[in-house]
């Protein structure tokens, strides 16, 4: 009997674990659907709205002819060092401006102060800085990054149990083990919720970037055939901008799922 009741009890964990994921799975179908059907009544001019099948069409002779290879390793080569380069100093400028009281004095109204500045009004000083190529459009992404993180790590090394830390320093912890073993682990919540900020933050950055001042990658794709007016080949840029983001968005829950195992 237990044994049945354990089995039953599994069972309903399973669905309730599975279920979520077919509802949203069944929600996009069903959204698409109703898409294709509204373009194939003409409710909505091909112009102005292109069928889901249309845009697969599109997206499969890009893929053939490499157009669509080409701007897509463009774009995640901006995206991926931006975010890495921005995340990484987010993080390490946050623990010491958490840790340190001085750091926290000194540094943190700058931070909050340059914060509300629209970072992709800073490109033309930044193109100016660095010249045209790769590394204007990979420092404002990094840009973009760096501030979300760098204040929710603030904000998550605050919250930290001080009552933890002066146990760790009570039995003979130094300022790295302290860091590394105490207030790490009790930030990485917050660190994570500014790294998935940052990530919607860097794709907005990425097409910004590209429709101002690129000649490859999705951003400057989705203006060409915006200017030429072909839909469907701006709206395969779109749908693989949403692309990118989903996998931003679960890579970023893999991880924090194998790092914050408590959570």
């Amino acid at each position: 009997m237990n044994e049945q009741r354990q089995v039953i009890t599994n069972r309903v964990a399973f669905l309730e674990q599975k279920i979520p994921g077919y509802a949203a799975a069944l929600g996009i179908a069903g959204l698409v659907v109703l898409w294709e059907i509204v373009c194939r009544m003409n409710i909505v001019p091909p112009l102005f709205l292109p069928a889901p099948s249309a845009i697969l069409t599109a997206a499969w002779d890009m893929l053939v002819n490499g157009e669509l290879i080409e701007n897509l390793l463009a774009s995640m080569y901006r995206i991926g060092a931006g975010y890495a380069i921005g995340a990484i100093c987010g993080i390490a400028i946050g623990l010491i401006l958490g840790f340190s009281r001085w750091a926290d004095a000194i540094l943190t109204p700058i931070v909050y102060s340059i914060y509300p500045i629209p970072k992709i009004a800073l490109l033309p000083l930044i193109i100016l800085w660095f010249g045209i190529g790769e590394m204007p459009k990979v420092a404002i992404i990094a840009l973009g990054v760096f501030f979300p993180v760098v204040i929710n790590t603030y904000s998550g090394v605050k919250t930290v149990d001080p009552i933890l830390i002066k146990a760790a320093v009570t039995f003979g912890s130094n300022h790295l083990n302290v860091i590394r073993k105490v207030i790490l682990p009790g930030a990485l919540p917050m660190i994570f919720a500014g790294l998935k900020l940052a990530a919607g933050t860097s794709l907005l950055l990425l097409v910004s970037a590209e429709m101002i001042a690129a000649q490859q990658g999705i951003g400057s794709m989705v203006l060409h055939y915006g200017n030429l007016m072909i839909t469907t080949k701006l709206m395969v840029g779109v749908l693989f901008l949403s692309l990118l983001g989903l996998i931003f968005n679960r890579t970023l829950q893999w991880l924090e799922r194998k790092l914050i195992p408590w959570k």
